[in-house]
């Protein structure tokens, strides 16, 4: 290979090779292509796209650059994987409960991306928690606990890694293609024999249109069945946050209260509940241990209800080192901010529009999240009581609370809260938080 010829060929639009893309992804992942060809390269894939089956053969090329897990478990192996927004802590429900279902699941999360929360960021809110660990460790705590949630390795994808870094400082983020290959070559490195996505699209995601998250999706499901895993897509809404707290350990509390709380006694699950069921639902389904998405749901839900996932919470907690009494003392151990400000609303109405995404930046800012790779996060900021879309609303009632280090911090937090909101006079219509499933 010349790796000159193949950026030459991409940039003409001319023939390339799945074989020659792939070695050119070896040659990113071993060094032999600098930094400069690995540039023009992702350039001119985002200018010009690639076909499907270029598309898998990155993917492929990507995964196998590093270490490829494989399992002798007695159930299958799943996982799933979301694309980001704020309030979203569906994996630290999923991932138990999709173990206390039969499944086993070596979840390779990621930490806070742009506006959105980190799942292992949430995670290490829990006093003690480490999530990078090492590969036999995590090997044990899957087949011990059934689940696992944490951070990959250095051997995991790392011409992904690479070819990343180039493209954050290059202005080739947005392309579909590597995207994809980006995402799937992370998740297919741990071995899984089905995956379900999340594909997020609204005020609080990355995809803002309908149109941008399905072509995602399809470009997601196309890919990782070509490259042999069972998938499907789940395009969902995030035009208000997920849950009503933004924030790590807040965010905790929240999937806490769902794990050990169970259905409401109205029989009707709250929206992140709801979405957690459909989510494992499909997988279930795509593993075998459930005859459709609808039944898997049930069995999703009756986890939660028994108290089997939280179970198995508390055991990948325990194992990850943390506190063994954490999910009968969570309330106890988890931080919390010392200043709490409500924020107010100014006018009568009805919430019409939720900023999610500048919701997600008073977190970032209060110091929940990252301005710089290796700023320290403080686990204890954020915003619960979060309004819902087409709450009805008078002046002075709450729109969210504020939690903060300080109380000029809180107040700054708070008024940027207010912007956020719109405020009708005429009650808006709420989208579904499921708007299509992809390769049903």
């Amino acid at each position: 290979m010349d790796p000159r010829r193949t950026i030459a060929r991409l940039r003409d639009r001319e023939h390339v090779s799945p074989d020659e893309l792939a070695e050119f992804i070896h040659g990113i992942g071993d060094g032999r292509i600098g930094d400069a060809q690995a540039a023009a390269f992702a350039m001119a894939i985002v200018l010009n796209g690639v076909s499907h089956d270029q598309r898998v053969a990155l993917t492929l090329a990507m995964r196998d650059s590093g270490d490829v897990l494989n399992w002798d478990l007695p159930g299958p192996v799943l996982d799933k994987h979301s694309t980001g927004g704020v309030g979203d802590s569906v994996s630290l429900i999923l991932a138990p409960a999709l173990a206390a279902c039969g499944a086993y699941v070596p979840m390779i999360s990621g930490r806070g991306l742009g506006h959105t929360g980190g799942t292992l960021d949430k995670l290490e809110a829990i006093p003690g928690v480490v999530t990078e660990v090492s590969e036999p460790d995590f090997r044990r705590i899957v087949g011990d606990v059934g689940c696992a949630i944490v951070s990959a390795t250095g051997s995991i994808a790392p011409a992904d890694k690479r070819l990343y870094a180039v493209r954050d400082l290059t202005a080739t983020v947005e392309s579909v293609d590597l995207i994809t290959a980006s995402i799937l070559s992370k998740k297919l490195a741990a071995g899984l024999d089905a995956l379900v996505l999340d594909v997020k699209v609204g005020s609080g995601a990355f995809m803002k249109s309908h149109a941008e998250a399905k072509t995602l999706a399809q470009a997601l499901v196309s890919a990782a069945r070509g490259a042999g895993c069972p998938t499907q897509a789940l395009i969902t809404d995030m035009n208000q946050p997920l849950a009503p707290a933004l924030g790590n350990a807040l965010e905790v509390a929240g999937v806490m209260e769902i794990l050990t709380r169970g259905v409401p006694v109205d029989g009707v699950p709250d929206p992140l509940l709801t979405l957690v069921a459909e989510l494992g639902g499909t997988a279930l389904a795509l593993g075998g241990l459930a005859d459709n998405a609808a039944s898997g749901a049930r069995l999703i839900l009756d986890a939660v209800e028994m108290g089997h996932a939280a179970e198995k919470f508390g055991a990948m907690v325990t194992a990850l080192g943390g506190p063994a009494d954490f999910v009968s003392r969570w309330m106890d151990r988890l931080p919390s901010a010392p200043v709490l400000v409500d924020v107010l609303a100014d006018r009568s109405g009805y919430v019409g529009t939720i900023d999610g995404t500048g919701l997600g930046h008073v977190v970032i800012d209060l110091g929940g999240g990252r301005k710089f790779d290796g700023d320290a996060i403080d686990p204890t900021v954020g915003l619960s009581a979060v309004a819902a879309l087409g709450s009805r609303v008078a002046v002075g009632d709450r729109l969210a609370v504020v939690h903060a280090v300080s109380e000029t911090e809180a107040l700054e937090a708070a008024q940027a809260v207010v912007g956020a909101f719109s405020i009708v006079p005429d009650r808006p219509s709420v989208p579904g938080r499921i708007h299509e499933r992809i390769g049903a």
